[in-house]
């Protein structure tokens, strides 16, 4: 995949990212995973989902709930303590496992589940444990939706402070496979110039899909993220199991 192509990904996935959140950046790590190395694309995705994120967190700031950010962010803190000690290194079957498998997490009945990123416990719980699930598999989306669904929060409400929260997320992930390709010599990450024009097609991505957002209902936006990532999550099963078995 060249990276005019993987240029034009990312505005796609933005746009997706900024009506239904997680499933924007489930399709952007797939096509990175195929792309790049596995190191270079957990930072690339890092790096495009910052901006993507920060630029969707900036577009709806008046509905982020800064409290919940706040005590996510110690959460997260917590998580880069405890990767700064660990070495993790996956290779690309692994992560198509992994992220086939996260979307699972969506069709959970949260309702049975007594998490709120409303309550300080919860939110910091949620810091800690969707910045792992990123570091691990490179997206968390499914698993922080766990923690906002018993939340009485609008649809804008949730996309703001969600593209917030990972703002956090995205940099413990970037500073953990990033550090390692400091100083290499073949780090397989795209040239400067694809980071260059990425962000601001990030940012147009997120404006695009904040209209869509506006268009759609708190039930629709529901029911088809869930169908959306689930579709995802088949597909990298599929591509996993052909990379297991030493498929071409």
């Amino acid at each position: 995949m060249t990276h005019g192509l993987l240029l034009i990904v990312v505005l796609a996935t933005a746009t997706v990212s900024g009506v239904f959140g997680m499933a924007g950046g489930l399709m952007l790590m797939g096509a990175l995973t195929l792309a790049l190395p596995v190191s270079a694309a957990m930072v690339t995705h890092g790096a495009v989902q910052f901006v993507s994120n920060g630029w969707r967190a900036v577009l709806h700031r008046r509905h982020i709930d800064w409290r919940i950010i706040l005590i996510y962010g110690a959460g997260s803190a917590m998580a880069a303590g405890a990767l700064a000690l660990a070495t993790y290194e996956p290779t690309k079957a692994w992560v198509y496992l992994l992220l086939g498998l996260v979307p699972g997490l969506a069709w959970l009945p949260k309702r049975a589940f007594s998490l709120d990123a409303a309550k300080p416990m919860h939110a910091l719980a949620c810091g800690l444990s969707v910045t792992g699930l990123n570091v691990l598999a490179g997206v968390s989306g499914p698993l922080l939706d766990v923690f906002f669904v018993r939340t009485a929060l609008t649809r804008h409400q949730i996309v703001a402070t969600k593209a917030a929260t990972q703002a956090f997320s995205h940099t413990v992930k970037m500073a953990f496979y990033g550090a390692p390709l400091i100083g290499g010599a073949d780090s397989g990450m795209p040239p400067w110039w694809f980071f260059a024009l990425a962000a601001p097609l990030a940012m147009t991505g997120a404006w695009l899909g904040g209209l869509a957002l506006q268009r759609m209902s708190d039930v629709n936006f529901l029911k088809w993220t869930r169908w959306i990532v689930t579709g995802l999550g088949a597909i990298y099963l599929a591509q996993a199991a052909a990379l297991f078995s030493g498929a071409p």
